[in-house]
C-alpha cells in the first residue's frame, strides 16, 4: 500500500488544482486595479464566480480562468477600485431630500428665499400636509432671523406654519404660526432649564426669534407629520441609485431607528422606534438593495446599560435581511460647532458667551454604556464635534476596553475639533476616525462661524486628519449625507486640497489619494463591521468594485473631484452605468 501514496497524493494535488481553476462567470484584465490590499495593492485583472473574487494577479494568471460561457471585460487600462463604503451616511433621508424644497447651503437674499418658496410651494416639494418646509439651509442665514420674521411672519405667510431646516440638521428656524404649533412662546422659554431655554433663540422682547437648535428643534419636529411608508420605500430607492452612482457600494446607516424630522440625540428608544429600517426590509425584499447597510440604532446620551435591551428588542425585528447588519448604536455626545448654534462641547469656551456648549453623554456613566454594547459584541459610534466631546468619548471607550476588551472596532465621527493631546489615544483604544473631509475647507462655516469663537490653539487642529494618521489612527471615509454630498471623489479631493472659497484650512493636516482610498474601502469596512466580507479586492470576498473614467491616483485635485462612475458592481453584477 505504502508504493500508492506518492500517487494518490499527486491525483489529489491535481484535483484540488483544477478545482480550484474552475471557470469564472466574469473577468476583468488589462486594467489598473486597486484592490485596497496592502499585501497585494495594485494588479492588472481580477475573476469573478458566483458573485466572489476567486483570482487576483496578471493577466496572464487571471486568463486561466475564463472559457467559452466566461464574460471578459478589456478595461484598457482604465482605473477600477473596490466598491466605496461611507461610514456615516443618512441615506434614506438623503433620499427624501433628493425630491425637498432644497436650498443645498445656498444662501440667497430674503427676497430670493421667499419666491423659491412659492415656487415649491405651488409644485408641492416644499408641502408636508399643511406645513411648508424648505431643507438645506445655509448656517450664515441664522444671523437673518429677524428679517425671516419681518417677512414670513405677515401677509400670506401669517396662518401657515413653515420651518427652514439647516443642513446641519440641527438647526432651523420656524415661523410664529409653526411656533404655536409647536407650543413655543415667551412663556415657555421663560419656564424652561437655563440648558434647554439656549436651544430657542430669542429677541430682545424675550419673545422667540425663530431660531432652534437641538432640542428646540426638536419641538418642532415633532409636531411635523411623519412621512409614510411607501415614501420611505420611494427614498430609500432614490438613496440606493443615487449611492450606486458614485461608485458607493455600501455604508452604515448611523440612526436608522430614527424618522426624518426627529432630533435623533435626543430620542427615548421603545421596541416600536423603528425609523427607516421597515424601507430597507422592504427594498431588499424587492430585491433592490444593491448595497450592504450597517444600520445602527440611536440611543439616548444619557442611556444606561439596561436599556440596550429595548435596542435588542429592535434588532431582532430585522434579522436575516438580506444586505442589512444591525452591528451596534450611535450615541450623540454634543451637537455642532458654528455660531449661533455652539452646541459642540469645547474644553476651553466660545468668546462670545463664554459657554463651553453642552455635552449630551453622562461621562460619569458613558464608560458603563460602552462596556454592556461592547459586552454584547457591538460596536459603539459616537458623534463628537467639540474637543470635550472627543475626549470624554475616548474615556468612555477606554474604561470599556478596560473592562475587557472584545476586540470590536469601535469609532469617533465628526472630529471636527480633536485636543492632540487625543490623537495617540486612537490607535491603542481601536477607535476608528469617521471624517468628514468634503468640511475641510477655508469657507464661511470655518472662517466665519467658527474661527472668531474658538480658541485658536483649538482652531489649529480642525479636521487633523494628518496629525490623527501620524498617531496611528485609522481613517475612514464618510459624507453625513444629506448633510453633504455622499459623492466620495469631492471629498477624496478635498481631503488632499483644503481649500475653500475662503483659503486653505490648515494644509498640514492634509491626506494624499492612496490613503484617501484606503479610507473609503478597506478602513470604512472595519468601521462597519464588514472587512471579512468587503472593503478590498480579496480572493473570497463579495466582488463589489467599480470601474472609473481616469486613474484616480494620478490625476489632479480638481479632476479627481470630477470623477465619473462607468459601472459599478455589486456582488458581482452591474448595479449603475450612467444612462447613455
Amino acid at each position: 500500500m505504502i508504493r500508492f501514496v506518492p500517487a494518490l497524493l499527486a491525483l489529489a494535488v491535481a484535483f484540488s488544482s483544477s478545482e480550484s481553476m474552475a471557470a469564472a462567470d466574469l473577468i476583468l484584465v488589462n486594467g489598473k486595479i486597486f484592490t485596497a490590499d496592502p499585501a497585494n495593492p495594485q494588479v492588472q485583472a481580477i475573476a469573478v464566480d458566483h458573485g466572489k473574487i476567486v483570482a487576483v494577479g496578471s493577466d496572464d494568471e487571471v486568463r486561466g480562468f475564463a472559457d467559452n460561457a466566461t464574460q471578459v471585460i478589456d478595461l484598457a487600462g482604465k482605473r477600477v477600485t473596490p466598491g466605496l463604503i461611507d461610514s456615516h451616511s443618512h441615506s434614506v433621508f438623503g433620499g427624501l431630500e433628493l425630491a425637498a424644497a432644497n436650498m443645498e447651503g445656498e444662501s440667497v437674499s430674503v427676497d430670493e428665499l421667499e419666491q423659491r418658496l412659492r415656487t415649491w410651494r405651488a409644485d408641492g416639494r416644499a408641502k408636508l400636509g399643511e406645513f411648508l418646509q424648505v431643507v438645506g439651509m445655509n448656517s450664515s442665514d441664522w444671523s437673518k432671523a429677524q428679517a425671516f420674521g419681518e417677512r414670513f411672519n405677515h401677509g400670506e405667510w401669517a396662518n401657515t406654519p413653515i420651518v427652514f431646516v439647516g443642513g446641519d440638521h440641527h438647526t432651523a428656524w420656524a415661523n410664529n404660526a409653526m411656533l404655536k404649533r409647536a407650543g413655543i412662546d415667551k412663556a415657555l422659554v421663560a419656564g424652561l432649564s437655563k440648558a434647554d431655554s439656549a436651544t430657542i433663540g430669542t429677541l430682545k422682547n424675550g419673545e422667540p426669534s425663530g431660531f432652534l437648535v437641538d432640542a428646540g428643534w426638536d419641538r418642532v419636529a415633532a409636531v411635523l407629520p411623519p412621512v409614510d411608508a411607501a415614501g420611505l420605500l420611494r427614498a430609500a430607492e432614490a438613496a440606493v441609485h443615487y449611492n450606486n452612482s458614485f461608485g458607493i457600494t455600501a455604508w452604515m446607516d448611523p440612526a436608522a431607528n430614527g424618522a426624518p424630522g426627529e432630533a435623533m440625540f435626543a430620542i427615548k428608544p421603545t421596541e416600536k422606534t423603528v425609523g427607516v429600517l421597515p424601507a430597507y426590509k422592504a427594498l431588499a425584499e424587492k430585491g433592490g438593495l444593491t448595497a450592504h447597510v450597517a444600520a445602527l440604532l440611536v440611543v439616548n446620551p444619557k442611556s444606561r446599560p439596561a436599556d440596550l435591551d429595548t435596542i435588542d428588542k429592535v434588532r431582532q425585528q430585522f434579522t436575516g435581511i438580506p444586505n442589512l447588519t444591525l452591528p451596534g448604536i450611535k450615541v450623540f455626545a454634543d451637537g455642532v460647532l458654528e455660531y449661533p448654534a455652539q452646541s459642540a462641547a469645547l474644553l476651553d469656551h466660545y468668546s462670545n458667551s463664554h459657554k463651553s456648549g453642552e455635552l449630551l453623554l453622562d461621562p460619569q456613566h458613558f464608560g458603563e454604556l460602552v462596556t454592556a454594547a461592547d459586552k454584547r459584541g457591538w460596536l459603539v459610534h459616537v458623534h463628537a464635534i467639540g474637543d470635550r466631546a472627543v475626549r470624554e468619548s475616548l474615556n468612555g471607550i477606554e474604561q470599556a476596553r478596560k473592562a475587557g476588551n472584545s476586540g470590536i472596532t469601535h469609532s469617533i465621527t465628526h472630529l471636527q475639533l480633536v485636543n492632540p493631546t487625543e490623537f495617540a489615544r486612537f490607535k491603542p483604544l481601536n477607535v476608528i476616525a469617521s471624517m468628514q473631509l468634503l468640511w475641510a475647507a477655508g469657507d464661511e462655516y470655518t472662517l466665519d462661524m467658527v474661527k472668531p469663537y474658538v480658541d485658536s490653539a483649538a482652531y489649529r487642529y480642525q479636521y487633523p486628519a494628518r496629525s490623527l494618521l501620524k498617531h496611528g489612527a485609522t481613517i475612514a471615509g464618510a459624507s453625513d449625507w444629506p448633510v453633504s454630498s455622499p459623492n466620495p471623489w469631492l471629498a477624496i479631493a478635498q481631503a488632499a486640497s483644503r481649500e475653500g472659497p475662503k483659503g486653505v484650512l490648515n494644509a498640514e493636516e492634509s491626506l494624499d489619494r492612496e490613503t484617501m482610498l484606503y479610507a473609503y474601502t478597506i478602513n470604512a469596512a472595519k468601521t462597519i463591521g464588514l472587512e471579512q466580507q468587503i472593503g478590498s479586492l480579496s480572493k473570497g470576498k463579495q466582488a463589489d468594485f467599480v470601474i472609473l473614467d481616469r486613474d484616480v491616483l494620478t490625476v489632479s485635485d480638481k479632476d479627481v473631484s470630477e470623477t465619473q462612475v462607468l459601472a459599478t458592481y455589486f456582488g458581482g453584477q452591474p448595479v449603475y452605468t450612467p444612462a447613455k
